[in-house]
């Protein structure tokens, strides 16, 4: 038994409740995907890898709870219950596995990351560049792009004021290698057509259609086999449940980089949303509008106050 300090915020909790990754759930349910926290009580089998008191992530449906039952397997040790450990176990997962499964980098390769300045957009940029690629982030805001600019990012685009595929064309004519793509809708189309001869896109998400009824927005993507024969170019979808073989290696190497200060975790408690900071699990809705509003830099984490007066 888990008691939780910091919850994650996703982008799919919206398709999770909205019963679209498991039509079969019916409400009401638990939500949420990750935590990090301390371990108040052993079940008999887990007392060999646990103790009481000790830090622990864990991954599981159901997360947004002051108290979570996790099973051992399920549990990663942590040095201390931190919220930057809480930005790696789904958002940095997501970059690492990704990019080194489907995204073939190499030195000097252009890479483009869209919500780059985003909860797994930032792990994205950092990978890319620690792969000596030449990365291009978008983003919203000039704040984002300061942000990005700090963790190496080469080329920043501010979508609200400048044309991302203007930018795209003139500065890279030949194409970018590499999309990591998030957004959907028109900047999946935009991601589309820049792509360079033998170029991969990889999708991880499209938030731009979330909040839509079907969870889509429409893309154009005519002649799309056209386009990719024209290329040799690919798109690759990457859903991190199908790679948890690769997890616990992602994972450790993700936290020694960290430990090493190598990989700069950037964690939003909503201090700039306009009630404040996001305590609580009253709080989580508004940190999920605080997303969609596209207002966050790095990974949104709600804080979970200890209650002196818990029953347990």
């Amino acid at each position: 038994l888990f008691s939780s300090r910091f919850v994650g915020i996703n982008a799919s909790d919206i398709n999770y409740s909205a019963g679209r990754y498991d039509a079969s759930v019916k409400p009401p349910f638990d939500i949420g995907f990750e935590g990090v926290g301390d371990v108040v009580a052993l079940g008999l089998s887990a007392s060999a890898d646990f103790t009481v008191g000790q830090a622990v992530a864990y991954l599981k449906a159901g997360s947004f709870a002051e108290y979570t039952v996790v099973p051992a397997k399920q549990a990663v040790p942590l040095p201390s219950v931190k919220p930057e450990f809480l930005t790696l176990m789904v958002s940095g997962a997501t970059a690492y596995i990704s990019l080194k499964e489907l995204g073939e980098l190499s030195e000097g390769k252009k890479v483009l990351v869209t919500a780059a300045a985003g909860g797994t957009g930032q792990f994205a940029v950092q990978l890319a560049k620690k792969a000596k690629c030449h990365v291009i982030g978008t983003c919203s805001s000039d704040e984002k792009g300061g942000f990005l600019k700090s963790i190496g990012c080469d080329r920043t685009i501010n979508c609200k004021t400048e044309n991302v595929e203007s930018v795209l064309r003139k500065d890279y004519p030949e194409g970018v290698d590499v999309v990591y793509e998030s957004v959907g809708g028109k900047m999946f189309d935009l991601a589309l057509n820049s792509l360079a001869t033998k170029g991969r896109l990889i999708v991880i998400g499209f938030i731009a259609g979330y909040q839509s009824p079907t969870g889509l927005q429409p893309i154009k993507a005519e002649f799309l086999p056209a386009k990719l024969l024209k290329k040799s170019a690919s798109i690759r979808g990457f859903f991190l449940n199908h790679y948890l073989s690769e997890y616990k290696m992602a994972l450790k190497h993700l936290l020694e980089m960290y430990e090493r200060g190598d990989l700069v975790c950037e964690v939003d408690f909503g201090d700039m949303s306009p009630e404040g900071k996001f305590t609580g699990l009253e709080s989580v809705f508004r940190a999920v509008d605080y997303m969609y509003m596209g207002k966050n830099v790095g990974k949104i984490v709600v804080e979970l106050p200890h209650s002196v007066n818990s029953k347990l």
